[in-house]
């Protein structure tokens, strides 16, 4: 037998296999590599040695006002380490500025106040100003020009307040932007509700290079590129981490080619072949990615790179905060197949996009193709049923339904960390 351990909310959860059954193992391989640098020191020397920009103490000087877009709760950056850091480097040549720390909530619900002392310390949260964004206040947006796509772009008005924008994330893969970090800071990061429909229509997430790892031709990309140009982002710092959610390495500069050199380093990691079995086993990283349904898809897509029609995908992902969506929830539980849910969010024009579609568009995508068991101790198995999968308290649970579905001892591939993989 062969035992994993996978990632699972704020822990792990074990299981063992035989190991004739299993057909492959894909795991990126930042779990292997090991920085010559500590977090703190691999975040630092970025900010020393930015790629085609000024440092950032250097920008810093004489502005009046810095705005530091940061990534909300729904993400594992490690603000404790690079906030600090950025802060410090602003006020080494400009103690005096106002700096104003925006919440890059795009349509999640807000950050509360455990969530921001989780994620910056008590010290931060007490003492800097911070703004969450609110995608839906359209008094707080200011129009920003026509997107490469056609849509409207409304971005948050502290944009056009501040005589700096910076912003801080991380870099993994995204089932549909190719690449979370950069330019997603401000699109979907800061952007009003109708862009952020607009740009996440069903057209695009259709679209076959609307895929994970995926740049050139991405319509989503070119627009969320677009938008941060647009709204004069200066400067990034985006980092890499690996499964136990610790910084391997930092890249800070320039919005667009900061970035690429991230999306390299990270490539050279997260790239793997599919092996392709009639079970995949995996999962949505543990918390906080793992915390509702609506971020759980993102896992699956790994998996329904490795299963053939008909197969089961088992993700474990603990959905403590249920279904992430009450719209996502509803599109798939008010059609009475998955097949019907996709048409009917293909005949949805993009200026008329629904709240959570696309994310229901992919699970859907997803269920057209395969068979999905969501192994969940923190959450009614109603929820998942309703959506048309499964429900499991176990990883052996799951197994034995999913041989009902497939036959017995049929071949399985591991995905321990679906979010860290490009699968392609």
């Amino acid at each position: 037998m062969k035992e994993f351990k996978l990632p699972y909310h704020k822990g792990h959860i074990n299981f063992s296999i035989e190991e004739e059954r299993i057909n492959g193992v894909l795991v990126s391989h930042s779990e292997e590599y090991v920085p010559t640098l500590g977090q703190s020191e691999l975040v630092q020397y970025a900010l020393d040695n930015p790629i085609d920009s000024p440092k950032l103490s250097e920008l810093a000087i004489g502005k009046k006002h810095v705005v530091v877009i940061s990534s909300d709760h729904t993400r594992p950056v490690p603000s404790k380490i690079t906030m600090p850091l950025i802060l410090s480097e602003i006020r080494k040549t400009n103690k005096e500025c106002r700096i104003t720390i925006l919440i890059a909530t795009g349509m999640h619900r807000p950050t509360t106040h455990e969530e921001l002392v989780d994620k910056y310390g008590e010290k931060i949260v007490a003492e800097e100003e911070i703004v969450i964004h609110d995608a839906y206040k359209d008094e707080d947006m200011v129009f920003k020009g026509i997107l490469p796509s056609g849509g409207e772009l409304w971005l948050n008005k502290l944009i056009d307040e501040c005589d700096l924008l910076i912003s801080e994330g991380f870099i993994e893969p995204h089932f549909f932007a190719g690449f979370s970090g950069g330019r997603k800071s401000v699109l979907p990061g800061i952007a009003s509700k109708k862009t952020v429909l607009w740009n996440h229509n069903s057209k695009f997430i259709a679209d076959k290079f609307s895929r994970a790892g995926s740049i050139d031709q991405n319509p989503i990309h070119k627009d969320m590129l677009f938008a941060a140009k647009q709204a004069k982002l200066a400067f990034i710092l985006n980092v890499v981490i690996n499964g136990e959610k610790k910084i391997i390495n930092a890249f800070a500069g320039n919005l667009d080619t900061a970035h690429q050199r991230g999306r390299e380093f990270l490539s050279t990691l997260a790239q793997v072949k599919p092996i392709i079995s009639d079970i995949a086993i995996t999962t949505n990283g543990g918390y906080p990615l793992d915390q509702n349904m609506y971020q759980t898809v993102k896992g699956l897509t790994a998996g329904e790179a490795c299963v053939p029609a008909g197969g089961v995908i088992i993700i474990a992902s603990s959905c403590c905060d249920g279904d992430g969506g009450e719209f996502f929830y509803s599109i798939l539980k008010n059609a009475k197949t998955p097949k019907e849910a996709w048409d009917n969010i293909m005949k949805v024009d993009p200026s008329e996009t629904v709240f959570d579609q696309w994310e229901a568009q992919v699970l859907a995508r997803i269920l057209m193709k395969a068979n999905v068991i969501v192994v969940s101790k923190h959450y009614s198995p109603q929820l998942f049923i309703d959506m048309h999968m499964q429900h499991a308290y176990t990883i052996e649970e799951a197994l034995e339904k999913a041989e009902k579905i497939v036959g017995k001892n049929k071949k399985v591939t591991i995905i321990p960390d679906g979010i860290a993989v490009i699968v392609k």
